[in-house]
């Protein structure tokens, strides 16, 4: 599971010597989980799921707050059935654009879900993306026409159980072009972003490309969407990629989970060139299971990733907060260190142990 209860815990500059720091829970009496987050003018919006309101067995949730995490208001967008938000982001006219599933709606049992809204977070619009199968839209970027893109899984079309499902869209939202990428078995994308030249960069995992394994998943495409390479990296166990970002100096940082280094599951990162050959790879974490869900390159030339730890002196899941320099160290009294290498106990100078929350 890639998410947490509604909670939100943030860490953001005030001045050169304060911080605003706060600590918020949102929802009802039902299961309430929130997938991604993003800052606007100062506030944060928060996208998810809630089952405690809405007309059906789940809705998406979209939650504005002020600086300091107080909600100034929430919405609610689905029908009867189940429906998921997992990624927000601002759109150039103010409002917001959120991806995820549905059931109440489409073709299939479950349909890629786009919901535009204002920016009070009235629906403008929504659409669905899938066949008679299940469709899941992961990651919505908006694009530099204007339009969007999301990157999902299919198993309505595609040459496998499941496929990478990239869908372009014009600025309502009406398809423009879709692909499937991947081979005969479950290929996921979790991550998509549009790179400098106009094309994407799409962030996943692959079980049809290597026996009995899953191995991260990265996929260069053109504008069009076209493949232009493609990349697997990983071991003997399972290895996922959540999230990807293209770096200062044209090549790529991926964040996510492995099996086959370290411990039981460890936070994974891959940097790699242009090209997406690897130029390096890091694991950080302690004996138990911890993932990486969100990377990005700081202004420094370093890496911050976002993710979740699993105690192991309580045995609850808790986020986690790695700040990296550019190498992919962490840095503690002058030394170096690849988070992981020792497995005993966690070094509570490197976790930061920013709140708890249940599975």
């Amino acid at each position: 599971m890639r998410a947490l209860t509604l909670l939100l815990v943030l860490l953001v500059p005030l001045t050169a010597s304060a911080q605003i720091t706060f600590e918020r829970t949102y929802g009802g009496p039902w299961k309430d989980k929130g997938y991604s987050v993003t800052q606007t003018d100062g506030v944060y919006v928060v996208a998810g799921h809630t089952y405690s309101f809405g007309p059906g067995g789940s809705a998406v949730c979209l939650i504005r707050t002020d600086a300091w995490g107080d909600a100034l208001w929430t919405r609610t967008y689905g029908g009867s059935g189940h429906d998921c938000g997992y990624s927000v982001e601002q759109t150039n006219d103010g409002g917001y654009v959120i991806g995820g599933y549905t059931s109440s709606f489409g073709a299939g049992s479950y349909d890629a879900y786009l919901v535009k809204t204002d920016a009070t977070g009235d629906t403008v619009w929504t659409r669905t993306y899938g066949g008679s199968g299940e469709e899941y839209g992961e990651s919505v970027k908006q694009t530099g026409d204007g339009g969007y893109v999301i990157a999902g899984h299919t198993d309505s079309f595609g040459a496998g159980n499941d496929d990478v499902y990239l869908i372009k869209t014009d600025a309502t939202g009406d398809t423009v072009w879709t692909r499937t990428y991947g081979g005969s078995d479950d290929d996921y994308g979790y991550s998509v972003q549009q790179t400098g030249d106009g094309g994407y960069i799409i962030a996943g995992y692959s079980a049809s490309f290597a026996p009995n394994n899953e191995l991260v998943y990265l996929i260069r495409t053109d504008a069009l969407g076209d493949t232009l390479w493609t990349r697997t990296y990983g071991g003997l166990g399972e290895d996922h990629g959540y999230s990807v970002e293209q770096t200062g100096d044209g090549g790529y940082v991926i964040a996510g989970y492995t099996e086959s280094f370290g411990g039981d599951g460890e936070v994974y990162l891959i940097r790699t060139d242009a090209l997406g050959d690897t130029l390096w790879t890091r694991i950080y974490g302690g004996s138990y299971v911890d993932e990486g869900f969100s990377v990005g390159q700081t202004t420094d030339g370093g890496y911050i990733i976002a993710g979740s730890n699993e105690s192991v002196l309580t045995g609850n899941i808790e986020v986690y907060l790695i700040k990296t320099d550019a190498d992919g160290y962490v840095q503690i009294g002058g030394d170096s260190y690849e988070i992981g290498l020792s497995t005993s106990t966690l070094p509570k100078t490197i976790l930061i142990r920013l709140a708890r929350s249940q599975r």
